[in-house]
Parts: C-alpha cells; sequence; structure tokens
C-alpha cells in the first residue's frame, strides 16, 4: 500500500500591516512636519504680522494722544440766551452756560472714542488683509528661494537610479546654494570616475579570471576523454575538473553580485509566475536525484524589472531549497500578486533553523553549521545575490524558519 503524500501546507502570506502601533507614538504625524517652504512661509507671514501690530498700535496710541491734546472746547457759552441744534449730540435747548459747555464736551469725547474705534477697526480689517496677501508673497517666494533646492533633489534622485552622468550646474549668484550645487557636482564627478574604473575592473576580472579557467576546464576534459588514462590519473582529473568548476560558479558569483548591487533603470514587465516556472524546471533533474518533490501554485504576478537577474533570483532559492533538504523532501514554489505586491514564496523541508542564525544566511559565505570550503552544495553566494537582486528592485526578502524544519523565504517585489 502506497505511503499517503503529507498535505500541501497552505500558501503562506505576508502578515497584514497594523494601522497603528504602539512604537508610533513618538513619531510625529505627517501634517506636524511641514516643508522647509511652509515654515519659511510662517516665518515671513508672522514676522510681517507681528510688525503690523507694532505699528498699528503705535499709529493707534499717537492718535489718541493727539485727540486727547485737542480734549478742551474751542469756546464756551457765557451768554445764557442761545438756541443750538444739533444732528450727532443731544444738547439741550435751554439751559445755562455750563450745561450746555459739559454736554458739548461729552459729545466731542464721544466723537473722539468713536473716531478710535473705527480707526482701530478698519486698521484690524487692513491688517488682516495684507496678512493674508503677505502668507501667499511668502509663499511664492519661499518657492523661488528653494527652487534651486528641489533641482537638487532631482538630480540626486536620477543618480541614486545609477545615472551619474547627471549634473546640477546651478547659475545665479555665487551664494550658498551654488556653493553646495557645485560641491554635489564634484562629488557626483568623483563618483562617476570611481564607478567607470569599478565597471571596467569588473570586466577586465571577467576576462581575466574566465579565460584561464574556462583553458583548464578544457585540458582536464580532454585528459578525462583519453582512453588509455590510468585510473588514478582519470581520477585526479574529476578531482580538478570539480574543483576547476567551482572556481567558475565562485567567479561568476562574484560579478554578479558586483554587478546587482545597483538600482536596475532598465525595466520590462515580468511575470514572475513565468519565472519561477522556468527555475523550477532547471532545478527538477537536480530535485529528482535527491528525492525531492517540488509542488507549488504560480499566480500571474507581473512587475517591472529585469529578466535574468529576476530568474536568477528565483533559482537560487529553488536551488538552495533542494540542496538543504531532507530525504523524501519537498518544496513549495508559489507566486501571487497581493497588495500591490508580486510575491515569491519558497518553503522547503529540511534541518530545524535556528531563529538566530537566519540573518547570517543572506551573508556572503555563510552557511548554517558548516564551514566556509569544503561544502558541494555551493559557494555560499546564492542567497546573498538573492539579497542585492531584490534591494535593487526595491523589493524586500524575509525568511523564517519552518516549524518541523527548513525555512519559508519570501520575496515581495513593488508593482
Amino acid at each position: 500500500m502506497a505511503a499517503t503524500p503529507p498535505p500541501t501546507p497552505p500558501l503562506p502570506t505576508a502578515p497584514p500591516k497594523p494601522h497603528w502601533s504602539p512604537s508610533e507614538l513618538g513619531r510625529p504625524l505627517p501634517w506636524l512636519r511641514p516643508t522647509i517652504r511652509i515654515r519659511l512661509t510662517l516665518l515671513y507671514g508672522g514676522m510681517f504680522l507681528m510688525a503690523g501690530i507694532l505699528l498699528l498700535s503705535i499709529i493707534y496710541l499717537l492718535a489718541a494722544d493727539a485727540l486727547h491734546k485737542g480734549n478742551e472746547l474751542p469756546f464756551q457759552i457765557i451768554n445764557a440766551d442761545y438756541r443750538a441744534t444739533s444732528d450727532v449730540c443731544d444738547l439741550p435747548d435751554r439751559g445755562n452756560s455750563a450745561q450746555f459747555n459739559h454736554a458739548v464736551a461729552q459729545c466731542m469725547q464721544g466723537q473722539r472714542e468713536m473716531a478710535l474705534d473705527g480707526l482701530l477697526r478698519r486698521s484690524l480689517l487692513a491688517l488682516l488683509g495684507l496678512t493674508v496677501v503677505a502668507f501667499a508673497f511668502g509663499y511664492a517666494m519661499a518657492g523661488r528661494v528653494l527652487s534651486p533646492l528641489g533641482r537638487i533633489t532631482r538630480t540626486a534622485r536620477q543618480v541614486a537610479g545609477s545615472d551619474l552622468s547627471r549634473r546640477i550646474e546651478l547659475g545665479g549668484p555665487d551664494d550658498e546654494l551654488k556653493e553646495l550645487s557645485d560641491t554635489f557636482d564634484e562629488m557626483l564627478e568623483r563618483l562617476g570616475r570611481a564607478f567607470t574604473a569599478q565597471q571596467r575592473f569588473v570586466a577586465n576580472a571577467s576576462h581575466e579570471l574566465r579565460t584561464p579557467l574556462a583553458i583548464n576546464r578544457t585540458l582536464l576534459e580532454v585528459q578525462l576523454s583519453d582512453p588509455d588514462a590510468s585510473p588514478e590519473l582519470t581520477q585526479l582529473g574529476k578531482t580538478l575538473l570539480a574543483t576547476n568548476e567551482r572556481s567558475e560558479q565562485l567567479v561568476e558569483g562574484l560579478l554578479l553580485l558586483a554587478r546587482s548591487d545597483n538600482e536596475i533603470v532598465d525595466r520590462k514587465p515580468v511575470d514572475l509566475a513565468e519565472v519561477a516556472t522556468q527555475a523550477v524546471d532547471q532545478a527538477r533533474t537536480e530535485a529528482q536525484a535527491k528525492g525531492v518533490e517540488l509542488r507549488g501554485e504560480r499566480r500571474p504576478a507581473v512587475l517591472q524589472g529585469n529578466g535574468v537577474l529576476l530568474e536568477r533570483v528565483a533559482l537560487n532559492l529553488v536551488q538552495n531549497a533542494v540542496r538543504y533538504n531532507a530525504p523524501d523532501g519537498w518544496v513549495r514554489v508559489d507566486t501571487v500578486l497581493e497588495r500591490a505586491e508580486a510575491v515569491l514564496v519558497v518553503s522547503n523541508t529540511g534541518p530545524v533553523v535556528p531563529a538566530y542564525e537566519v540573518d547570517n544566511i543572506f551573508e556572503p559565505f555563510r552557511r548554517l553549521r558548516t564551514e566556509r570550503t569544503g561544502s558541494d552544495k555551493g559557494v555560499g553566494l546564492g542567497l546573498s545575490i538573492v539579497r542585492s537582486v531584490v534591494r535593487a528592485h526595491g523589493g524586500r526578502i524575509t525568511a523564517v524558519p519552518r516549524e518541523g524544519g527548513g525555512l519559508v523565504i519570501q520575496v515581495s517585489f513593488p508593482v
């Protein structure tokens, strides 16, 4: 009776991102962190508002003092026989001169207070309108002053995309911003020379290292094809051929690792499911030789990237899962499109991996509980190349120990 195959584990998915975390208590909200342009606008407008309030206060005090000095009546009624009318003040028709003079003084005082109140009210309205204009003018002027910084920022972003030929070349007066721009251009010039030298070195090293290794491989294969060779010589040739092949893999891995550290500029639509399927097909022979079953559900997940490098990511993950596996184990390769991300999940059975050692497997030449040399499972650069390629595509990679042994590695790329 055939043994029942183990149940297929569900497709691992990324945990949902929490909407709030206690660690975010000390982090200011975005609207509480205004840009430099907003802060300059608030500074300009605030200074204008304070200067306007100070000027208004001085004018009000001077006007009040001037009206107070003219508070006395320029005339007095000394004859009781009078007749006075007014549309503004309430003057008595008949009475003695003292009552009339007092009523006229009260009327003039009320008119002065009304004049001061009107002056203050109209001045505050004018100040409010001018403050709005000052804030708008300050916002426009701040944008004009900071426009060179925007140009520097745009150039820095283009340089971050590996376009080291870009320069700011800021014109205008020889001020602090032009000095910053010139310093940045000098730094880009030095970076460009260093990057060009690195590319030239990688190309030369690729040629210089591959050529002798290819010659050695050819000579060894010719020697092994000799039917008259002794068994000892044949065994030595096979050992040297395996060593030579390992050296070729090491050189290819180092060169690919050096090239994959830069951000991908030339991007094309790539279906992650197709890439993963090709990687599974290439690793199928090795998996069958080791008795490892390949599983998975690969759904379409298209992203913008480099197809060759993405295929290397999938192939390295699948080969790593096959080689570091248990007898009669399995490897599951799944792809899915979720939350605007193309996700590749490679899970496998195998030895138990301590959680504190997971981060070490992404370092060059690092293996779990094995030496740097003497392993027939690879050169120790597979996962390092995977991490470099994922970072170059703006993605992220996580590895979690699987319950019962093995790993679950998830790679997420922005769509």
